[in-house]
């Protein structure tokens, strides 16, 4: 297999993130998670380990539909407490000089006009190694804390979003011309006026008749993902995504998602094989498959099965304290719940809760491979093989313990294939190295329809 395996770290601004209760577990290192410590010594050992990005998740509210209130979350940290992430941005930065870092913002709940200004100064700090992982959220608890009633339906909230990234290609790809910036002392003209564009936007749900506050950063529009498996999201990313993140239990799922995500690009104009895709793992590895076994084993005494349905529930939107334990949970149950089953199983496998429970308590969604590290690099090249899936998201179980044993074990012994980068490709975007091109969004990408400055009105 000639296809390279790219890596992204998966973490959150939080307490356990996608392994339940393993924050108990000795050495685990999540609780720190409010520590610029953490994130340093996290990011270097990442770029050590030659990840594309440090890939941070996010939600506006917390899970509060398992047992009808918070408490369960709170007291298992089930994502709760949470921090910002776009503020781990530049203390990452100046301690790496490669690794990406991907932060997932919503378009739902910030404005994209003071949104494009935060995401133009950590491209700016970063030297243009931001991406936007590109979210409409999910939770009512989050539609309730910003005075909302009820959370905007699925598609509208994709409706809605379509028409935040054309404001935000209007600000971050039109506003200001690339070479706007003159810092003439002679003249005393920092920034040409003529140059500088007020983008005029009157939409169904925005109105934005202005400039730009922020001068283009190195890559204009940061690197973009998208994680959406829905119609809707899958669309939306054909359109907009370079990277795409994507939970899929089972090869054949996966395969379809990937397939039907190409064949949509393809019909946008844009190259198929331009758009990277990453499925969400975790992988547990040591030196030996009977010692990973054993580390396995150990990390199962810490898993909280409460934690897990609180996430579950909050995921699906069904109070999973109700039904009884040894209960099937219906395939045949509307919206997330359905997508959820699907996610896990597919369409031939029934499912318990307990046994939801106790699968989703590590690694979350996603399929957990455990072994050595032959034994790993083995599966890991028969999913990319079978799917066409460009690389993972490898989400931990110990912070920083499971990435330290990837770095480790498995990312030599991927090399050793010849399946894996050996150092960093040339260029200071996280674009560039991506793709091996310039740091901006190409011609075939929609934003390239608002760089000219002929069509705005100053």
């Amino acid at each position: 297999m000639s296809k390279q395996i790219r890596f992204n770290a998966f973490e959150m601004n939080c307490v356990g993130h996608q392994s339940s209760g393993l924050w108990r577990y000795p050495g685990d290192r999540s609780w720190q998670y409010k520590d610029l410590s953490y994130w340093t010594d996290l990011a270097q050992l990442l770029e050590k380990g030659l990840f594309d990005a440090l890939f941070i998740a996010d939600v506006i509210g917390y899970y509060d539909v398992y047992g009808g209130n918070i408490d369960t979350a709170l007291r298992e940290a089930s994502q709760v407490p949470v921090n910002d992430p776009l503020q781990l941005a530049a203390p990452i930065a100046m301690v790496t000089e490669h690794l990406g870092i991907g932060i997932t913002l919503s378009t739902t709940y910030d404005h994209p006009y003071t949104f494009a200004r935060r995401l133009s100064t950590a491209d700016h700090l970063t030297g243009g190694r931001i991406g936007w992982n590109i979210v409409t959220s999910y939770l009512d608890s989050g539609a309730r804390n910003v005075g909302n009633a009820v959370l905007l339906e699925h598609d509208a909230r994709y409706q809605r979003a379509e028409e935040y990234m054309e404001v935000i290609y209007k600000l971050l790809e039109g506003s200001w011309e690339q070479d706007a910036v003159v810092r003439d002392r002679e003249r005393g003209v920092f920034t040409d006026p003529r140059k500088v564009h007020a983008i005029g936007h009157q939409g169904t749900f925005y109105q934005v008749p202005g400039v730009h506050m922020s001068e283009p950063s190195p890559q204009r529009t940061p690197l973009l993902f998208q994680a959406g498996s829905s119609t809707a999201g899958v669309s939306f990313a054909a359109r907009n995504a370079e990277c795409v993140f994507v939970n899929s239990h089972t090869l054949s799922g996966l395969k379809t998602y990937v397939s039907t995500l190409r064949q949509q690009v393809a019909e946008q104009g844009r190259d198929p094989q331009s758009v990277l895709a990453y499925a969400l793992i975790t992988v547990i590895v040591d030196e030996t498959d009977e010692k990973a076994q054993a580390k396995w084993r150990g990390y199962q005494e810490y898993i909280s099965r409460e934690g897990a349905l609180a996430l579950i529930s909050g995921w699906s939107g069904q109070d999973f304290a109700q039904p009884q334990p040894d209960q099937p949970v219906a395939k045949d149950q509307p919206g997330k719940l359905a997508a959820l089953v699907n996610t896990f199983a597919g369409a031939d496998q029934t499912w318990s809760v307990n046994q939801l429970a106790e699968y989703g308590s590590i690694g979350g969604l996603g399929q957990v491979f455990v072994g050595s590290a032959a034994t790993v690099a083995d599966q890991l090249q028969h999913w990319v093989e079978e799917t066409d899936v460009d690389g993972f998201n490898l989400a931990y179980v110990v912070a920083h313990e499971t990435f330290a044993d990837i770095v480790r074990w498995l990312v030599p012994e991927l090399q050793r294939r010849g399946v894996y980068q050996t150092a960093y490709a040339p260029g200071s975007t996280l674009r560039e190295k991506l793709f091996q091109r310039g740091p901006h969004l190409p011609e075939t990408h929609p934003a390239h329809q608002y760089r000219d400055p002929a069509q705005y009105q100053r």
